[in-house]
């Protein structure tokens, strides 16, 4: 099998291997599709939390991108971890220079286990970084940062979408599996149209990993010459069939499994 597309991941690394540039890496693989890294920061983490985290500097970011890209063009392009505004910028930078169109941003913000992966002012860079962005993919406490509101249902969501659309973001997807409800909603706006995704929500610790997960779906899907709303369907279908498989590593919030959708050779089984 040959990949169907080329997919540049900007993120952090996860140790773990649930979540960040490990995670982004299997699910463009297992979509078929050919994944590029540049690595913000290198983390030391595992499913019970974040141990410490190592920035990379701007400049050698902007080098990974830039000179990536250079040699193997993508046809999109998924953003994770940004920590600082210094990244911040040298990422707008570096994407002027490589000028792809299809950009999935994940404004990650916080952990699963609650440790914070972004300063203040890197928040106010990610509102301008967003500004040139195709999607930006936020959970609802990232949405709520984002647009200091609380979100507490499918109305709220609506809401503060409506909010990072009017700050400049162009198209928005939040993600609802932070609400306290039965049904999974998540919900894609952008000027001219709200679109909310159904499905079921299934009852779950290990979801470590969930966010980068999708990300990485949609910017594959993207890359393959699907249009939005089909990337968005078929991103959130991946992700909830690699909860209900339900893996169960580690000790504390277990990551998904991104191999669900992949089916072995029978030589190799």
């Amino acid at each position: 099998m040959k990949p169907r597309s080329k997919v540049l991941i900007i993120a952090g690394s996860d140790s773990s291997g649930g979540a960040g540039i490990q995670a982004d890496i299997k699910t463009v693989t297992s979509l078929g599709s050919y994944a590029m890294t540049a690595i913000t920061a290198v983390t030391s983490q595992n499913t019970t939390g974040v141990k410490s985290i190592i920035p990379i500097s701007s400049k050698e970011i902007s080098s990974q991108i830039v000179f990536s890209a250079k040699d193997i063009r993508p046809n999109a392009v998924k953003i994770g971890m940004l920590h600082s505004k210094q990244v911040i910028q040298a990422v707008m930078k570096s994407l002027n220079k490589i000028k792809i169109k299809k950009i999935v941003l994940d404004p990650v913000m916080v952990a699963k286990g609650g440790t914070k992966l972004i300063n203040n002012t890197a928040i106010i860079y990610i509102k301008k970084l967003m500004k040139n962005i195709l999607l930006i993919t936020p959970n609802i406490p990232e949405a709520e940062i984002l647009t200091k509101t609380k979100i507490n249902s499918t109305k709220n969501m609506i809401k503060a979408g409506k909010i990072l659309i009017n700050l400049g973001a162009k198209n928005v997807l939040i993600k609802g599996g932070h609400l306290n409800s039965k049904q999974m909603n998540d919900i894609l706006l952008n000027k001219k149209t709200v679109k909310v995704f159904k499905s079921k929500k299934y009852s779950s610790k290990n979801t470590h990993g969930t966010g980068c997960t999708l990300s990485s779906a949609i910017a594959t899907h993207l890359s393959c010459g699907k249009d939005l709303i089909k990337s968005c369907e078929l991103g959130i279908k991946y992700v909830n069939d690699a909860i209900k498989s339900n893996l169960n590593l580690g000790k504390g919030n277990g990551p998904i499994n991104h191999l669900n959708s992949i089916n072995l050779n029978k030589k190799f089984k």
